[in-house]
This record gives C-alpha cells, structure tokens and sequence, in this order.
C-alpha cells in the first residue's frame, strides 16, 4: 500500500487541530502527550469518548454567531434522540454566520469571498465578490423573498453551482425559508418527485446550461414538472433566452422588485433555533421515492468542523470542488468556505476540459476537491497538461472508491501532495471516515474515522470485530454522532437508520451500509454497499473488489462495473462485468472476459468466474455521481432470463 507523509512535526502544529492539539492536549493526556502526528490516535479516540469537550473547543474555532448561545454542547434527557439533543436552547441563524465579518478568524469585508470564470472566457481574469458584495447581495435577494413568499416555504434551486446559485441558497436560508436541493441533470420527472415530495412554492432555475461551448435545456425541463412560480437566470448576459410562463419571472425582475426599498442591500437575519430545517436533500434512491432528508443549522457546523479538522481549511486557502447543490458536497463546499474565512472557487462550466483546469492554476486553487472518475478523465485526456497546479496542497477525493494509480498520478501533477479521501452521507451532514494531514495518507484508503466519530465493523453475525483487527464487515456507527438526521420527510428515521442494528456497549447502532475493510496497517477501505455485496460460489465479495482489479487487467479498460444475479431456476449467482474502454482501443468482450476472470483467479479467488462481458460507452450514474448497480443488475437478469429460455 503506497503511503505518503502529509507532513513534518514542526509543520503539524500549524494545522487546525494541531494548533489545538498543542493547546489543550498537554493538559488533558498530560506526560502521555507528544506531538500532534504522534498523538493523534489517542486524541481522536478521546473526541469520541468526551465529545462535549471537543466540540466546546472546536465552536470557539469557528466564527458561529449565536444569538442565544447554547445550554450545553449534549442532552441526552430526550430518550426519544437516540443521538442526543446537540446545543440545545442554541437560537442563530447559520447563514448570517456565513456572510458576516469576524476578526477572530481574519474574515474581513474586504477579503475575497468567491471567485469564478465563465466556461469560454479562459483568457481572461478571474471574477472576483468580497465579503461586502456578497452580504449585500445576498440580503437584496432576501428582501425579494420576503415579498413573494410566507417564512417557512420550501424553496427549490435547480442550477448548476453559480455565484447567483450559492446567493441564492445563502438568502433563502437568512430570511427563514427552506432550501430544497434538486441537480441540475434530473430529468422532469425526477425533478416533480423532489417538488412534491418537500412541497416547494416555487423553484429558482436557469434558462438552460452552458457546457463545451453548447445549451442544453433546463427551464424547460423545469416548467415541465413545476405547475408554480419559477424564478429564471440567464446562464450567459443579463436577460434570459427563452419565453417564460405568464406566472414565472426573470432574476432582472425579482431583483427589482425590491428597487423601491431605501435600503434593498440590508435584511435583519431571521434567527431560529438549532434544530430548525434549512435545506431539504435527498439520497440517490433509484426506486421510489428517494429519501428526503433535512438538514437544520447544526448540519452546516458538523461539515464545516470536518473540513477545519481534516481538510484543514483555513482563512487564506481557495477551495475549488466541482459539484452541485443538488448534492451533498454542495453544501459542504459553501460553509466549508464561508465558515472558515477560505474563498470559493467556481466555474461555470464543464470541469472535464483544460478551461477548468486552467481556472484552478488562475483563480490560485490551495485545496482541490475531485471525483475519482473525473481524474480518470484527465489523465486519459492529457487535457491538464502544461498547467501550473503547484498552490495545490491538498486534493480531496469522494463519490466513489478511488483508483490507486489515478490517485498516484494526480498527487504528482503537485510533486505529490496528500490526496484526503471522503466518505459519508447526507443523512451525516459529512463524512465518518477520512484521511488526516496529520498521518501518513495512503492512495484510495481512508486513514481514520473523523473527529468525534465512533464506529465497529460487524462480522454476519452482528458481533463487533475488535477494534485493531484486519477484518470486512457492515459498518455500524455510534449514534452520538454529531449532526446526523433524527427525522426523514417521508421515511420512518427509526426503521431506516436504526431497526435491526446490534447494540455495542448499551448503544443501539446506527446504520450506514457501506461494507469496510480494515487494512493491517489500520488502513479503512469501502469495500462497497451491504447491497452491493455478491455471493459467488458460497463466498462473500464485493463489487468494489471484484472493479479494482479488473480496472488493471487491461490498458483498454477505462472503467468497470460488477454485478451478480442467479439464474432464473435457481442456484449459484452468476459473475457480469460491464466496461467502458478508452477512446481509440478496439477490444472483444471475449478477450476481456479471459483476461478478467485470469485477473481475479489470481488476486481474489481462484472459484471466482466471469459469465459475461459488456462493453458500454458509459456507465450509469446518480446526479452525484454514484454508480447505480442496480441498473446493471437489472440488465443482467434480463440477459441471464432470455439465456435460460433459449
């Protein structure tokens, strides 16, 4: 396993948690306390044992504005909160925290709050908004608001992750109301699904989206699912390039809706207690409805503290991650930055171009956010070439396994910089496990369970795995987990998260579903989800397992995906890759299928046998980015069904 030192002693304690490391942890470890690489261990493991004192250290690390401060940092007297009631009495307004000045953390009117470029524009300078102009323009689009809607409404935006979108959602949150987060690639009925299911009055969208040079429609996409009002951006110029309906309005109209005002750029922010809804998202369910989850203002504290710990994002640093508000990251990227004092970094365009590229090296990019796919584009592109990416002192990876070779190639664009891989959930707020600057980073695995979290790995039996043993298993995670949900708009939370869970320690545990490997070395590896797991030949794999090494079995594959089914009469599954070759190789599906299956008899298991191979242009994939197996597998069963009638 290829490791990497993220870095020296001496620079450690100029991270975020090596700071506090160094302030608090000689008084709380005493003489056992060395340095924060070495002691990191022990303080992680001291967050999940005694989270009330880290997280009273970490709330006074981070510009929170609270009106009413709160009670304590837990209350468990609500037994009906498995998890805890976090900052109780607690009364903010977590978007006025983003857009206000504070001095502790050197945020100031004056500092940049976000750059941008339009996609096309690659030549000249990067956009810049400081602070100031964001406040003002934020509480402008928040007067409008509160001209048209009742405090409470459920607002969607479906756009891609512009400027005027992150405005958007910052004033939708500051005036009382409720984000409802829809990807700008749903289709009309996915979108109708979402409206419906958070009951939104109305819905903020473009006129269409601008990607390599070409339009492609969403306003009508949109109206198609929206009976209600729509507010329409241009995605290019100042006036939108499509008819609107008699009840819809152009941004140029909402926003002078508010002209008459003597003071348009001022808005008091609305101030709520913690455990009030700010954003509505959903999972990427691909039958039924998908899962909505709420996100309050304790959602955007937990994400925020996860990127200060691990990510250590600072005031100064310029975060760049291409993504939507429709998904998860989205919202992390957004307080992430506005939370720390760090400018956001956006591009209004494709991020699989050299333009995209270009922008991290001009807008001064320090810590870049990828998708593993996405990296696997530019390096079978060569589209980064020639580029100057040497600010970048971090990557950050999620959305799916990492390739290890992917991964060695992208830390040495940057003289091999620590790639900090993700992993969590929505219904989180963050992610569970990540890797540390504070520890030696392996490509594609995670190095530790993030701070204040506390997990097992389950054997099939439901029995705890001890805690230092190599081992795979179903994750189960305490519930005192700061930020996690404790209610589903239309699931039952209790069924879903918690029914069926073992108890460890007097704790009911809190399911996850992804399947984990611990390394030797206490390395962490998602082996996939606890669906996704095969049974080929009586022996338990995953698809994860199965990708990985049929990703290296041939210079043509680009990507794979696993599935398993059983014949329609019954008995053992049956093995099916699915492959996406690089651009210009010409290989047989029979060709692949002898080199997969000598691959996997001499890495995973000599029983282990591939059935079939399809070679498709592409795999399908959630709005964030996920692989939908269950796609694949349903092919699979049609193919293996039309098999056995012949």
């Amino acid at each position: 396993m290829t490791t990497l030192l993220s870095l020296h002693v001496n620079e450690s304690r100029y991270t975020n948690l090596g700071r506090i490391m160094e302030i608090h942890c000689p008084k709380l470890f005493r003489a056992s306390y060395e340095d924060p690489i070495s002691s990191f261990k022990e303080f992680q493991r001291f967050s999940v044992q005694h989270p009330e004192i880290y997280w009273s250290i970490v709330l006074k690390e981070l510009p929170i504005h609270f009106l009413e401060a709160p009670k304590c940092i837990l209350d468990f007297s609500d037994k009906s909160k498995r998890g805890g009631n976090w900052l109780p009495g607690s009364v903010l307004n977590i978007a006025e925290s983003c857009v206000r000045s504070s001095n502790y953390s050197n945020k100031q009117d004056d500092c940049v709050a976000i750059v941008w470029r339009e996609e096309g524009n690659d030549d000249k300078e990067v956009n810049c908004m400081t602070l100031k102009q964001l406040r003002e323009q934020v509480m402008m689009v928040a007067n409008a608001l509160d001209n048209m809607f009742s405090k409470g409404d459920a607002i969607a935006i479906d756009m891609p992750m512009t400027v005027a979108a992150v405005v958007i959602y910052l004033a939708i949150v500051l005036a009382g109301f409720v984000v409802v987060s829809i990807a700008d690639s749903f289709a009309a009925q996915e979108i109708a699904v979402r409206l419906r299911v958070s009951n939104a009055k109305a819905i903020f969208t473009q006129d269409s989206i601008v990607r390599g040079g070409r339009r492609f429609p969403l306003y009508s996409r949109v109206i198609e699912a929206a009976p209600f009002k729509a507010i329409v951006i241009p995605a290019t110029g100042e006036d939108v390039q499509v008819q609107l309906r008699n009840q819809d309005l152009s941004w140029k109209d909402f926003l002078a809706s508010v002209s008459h005002l003597p003071r348009p750029n001022y808005y008091f922010p609305v101030y709520q207690s913690i455990e009030s809804v700010t954003n509505i998202l959903f999972s990427s369910g691909t039958t039924g409805d998908p899962k909505a989850i709420s996100w309050t203002h304790l959602s955007p504290i937990r994400c925020t503290a996860d990127s200060w710990a691990h990510l250590d994002i600072q005031s100064g640093d310029v975060f760049c991650y291409p993504t939507n508000l429709g998904w998860v990251m989205g919202p992390v990227l957004l307080y992430s930055c506005f939370l720390t004092g760090a400018t956001l970094a956006l591009y209004h365009g494709s991020p699989l171009d050299h333009g995209f590229g270009k922008f991290v090296q001009d807008a001064g990019v320090t810590v870049l956010g990828t998708v593993p796919s996405l990296v696997k584009t530019w390096k079978s592109t060569g589209c980064m070439k020639g580029l100057d990416w040497t600010r970048i002192r971090m990557f950050a990876s999620t959305g799916e396994a990492s390739n290890v070779d992917d991964d060695l190639w992208l830390s040495s664009r940057v003289y091999y910089k620590p790639i900090i891989e993700c992993c969590g959930g929505t219904e989180l707020s963050s992610s569970y496990i990540m890797g540390s600057l504070l520890q030696p980073q392996a490509f594609g695995a995670f190095s530790s369970a993030t701070m204040s979290t506390g997990f097992v790995i389950l054997d099939e039996d439901g029995r705890p795995y001890p805690d230092d043993q190599a081992c795979v298993g179903e994750i189960g995670l305490f519930p005192t987990y700061m930020g996690a949900t404790d209610r589903l708009l239309n699931a039952d939370h209790e069924k879903v998260y918690f029914e069926g869970m073992p108890t460890y320690k007097d704790m009911q545990l809190r399911r996850h579903g992804d399947i984990l490997k611990r390394t030797i070395g206490g390395y962490l590896v998602v082996n996939g989800r606890a669906d996704d797991t095969m049974n080929l030949g009586g022996i338990k794999t995953s698809s994860i397992e199965i990708e990985r090494v049929c990703d290296g079995a041939d210079e043509s594959v680009l990507e794979t995906a696993a599935v398993s089914a059983a014949p329609p009469n019954g008995g053992p599954e049956q093995l099916a890759i699915f492959v996406v070759v690089k651009e210009g190789m010409n290989i047989s599906p029979d060709t692949l299928k002898k080199r997969f299956s000598r691959a996997i008899q001499s890495n995973l298991n000599p029983l282990f046998k591939v059935r079939w191979v399809k070679i498709v242009g592409m795999l399908p994939r959630t709005a964030s980015n996920k692989l939908l197996r269950r796609v694949l597998r349903e092919q699979w069963k049609q193919h293996v069904q039309i098999q056995s009638k012949l």
